[in-house]
């Protein structure tokens, strides 16, 4: 069927679904549609494909109470089995995809540098603006397997949620220590310590004699950032409390390799939210950007670090793998035998990293079959 002639089919199809016949089809068998949507803070753009990624239905609403209840009255006549591709669902687009869900709808999260890739390989599709990038996506949630399907949140998005709030204070707190630190090297000599805290600053700012107008601001500004580093210490203290409340009711046994600690294993979890996801430990490790990129050229193999891949849990199970090499456990013994292989020490803890990802993946796959 030509181009044309599919796509005066399935209008005839539409018209004969909003006419209230649902058994219409197009040459014996039912046409699935896939509905992109692309985003936005005031405004969603939504785009439906058919299967040979001919844009049948183009639709923009604002973002609004009763965008969900409009996006379904305008998606009703196209097909009953349809599929919903958000970019970024976990982003900017995760309160249309989960009241989607919860709606009862089948939902995929299409990550957007896979949107970018597919307009650009498109010689028609490469503008870019909201409706080139709603149909991007469509044909990306289309054409691409193994794309996330958007489950309702649960307990992994609390984690996620108090993870990030941790991340968020303690970068707070390291920035208010660096300005803390430009006002004492500008009052004392060498200014103080690398690590100070609270009550280290107050000390050594009782110790500066500030004799001029412009000491004195620069000590009272010195004393608002010390009030700052304080608060922060007590609402980093009382998140990290939170985290172990949610990670003990989460049940996980992730805690039980070493060095994974609450705060880690909230970072693990919130990011991995299913294992069941990846179904090798090679394909985690891809993920966790743990995992060498192959860079064999001819009859020479090489791998090269790969800097790809989720950078929260890399750097989660950086951690853990640095803890374990301060400590007599397995994983120093094995970080110490391959630099007697002749690795390097940077070599020897990337190849530590990924048997750390190993573990962690395992011990994931333990925790999903338990609760099972």
């Amino acid at each position: 069927m030509s181009r044309r002639g599919s796509k005066e089919a399935f209008t005839d199809f539409i018209r004969s679904a909003l006419r209230g016949d649902p058994t219409v089809e197009l040459g014996g068998t039912f046409m699935p549609v896939t509905i992109g949507i692309d985003p936005h803070k005031s405004t969603h753009t939504a785009v439906a494909v058919d299967r040979d990624e001919h844009q049948i239905a183009r639709l923009t609403l604002p973002a609004d109470r009763h965008q969900t209840d409009r996006l379904l009255a305008w998606a009703e006549p196209l097909d009953t089995d349809r599929v919903w591709a958000i970019e970024s669902a976990a982003g900017l687009g995760r309160l249309l995809a989960q009241q989607l869900v919860a709606a009862g709808e089948h939902v995929i999260d299409v990550p957007p540098t896979l949107t970018a890739r597919v307009r650009l390989l498109g010689s028609s599709k490469a503008s870019k603006n909201d409706p080139n990038d709603a149909l991007a996506t469509a044909i990306a949630g289309l054409r691409h397997c193994g794309l996330r399907n958007v489950a309702p949140d649960g307990d992994t998005a609390i984690l996620r949620l108090l993870a990030d709030r941790h991340h968020d204070l303690t970068g707070l707190r390291t920035q208010a220590a660096c300005r803390l630190h430009v006002m004492l090297r500008e009052l004392s000599a060498g200014g103080a310590g690398l690590r100070i805290s609270a009550a280290q600053g107050t000390e050594f700012l009782k110790r500066i004699d500030a004799t001029d107008r412009v000491s004195i601001e620069r000590k009272r500004l010195a004393a608002e950032h010390l009030a700052d580093i304080r608060r922060l210490d007590i609402d980093i203290a009382a998140i990290k409390i939170r985290i172990a409340d949610a990670v003990t009711a989460s049940t996980t046994t992730l805690t039980e390799l070493h060095g994974v600690g609450p705060v880690i294993a909230a970072i693990i979890l919130g990011h991995v939210h299913d294992i069941s996801r990846f179904r090798t430990r090679a394909q985690f490790a891809s993920y966790n950007g743990t995992a060498p990129i192959e860079a064999s050229s001819a009859n020479k193999q090489r791998h090269r670090l790969n800097p790809r891949g989720n950078r929260c849990l890399n750097h989660a199970i950086h951690i853990i793998a640095v803890t374990q090499v301060a400590h007599d456990t397995p994983g120093r013994a094995y970080y110490l035998r391959r630099q007697a292989e002749g690795k390097t020490r940077k070599e020897a803890l990337r190849a530590l990293k990924r048997r750390v990802s190993d573990a962690v993946w395992r011990q994931l796959q333990i925790d999903t079959h338990t609760r099972r």
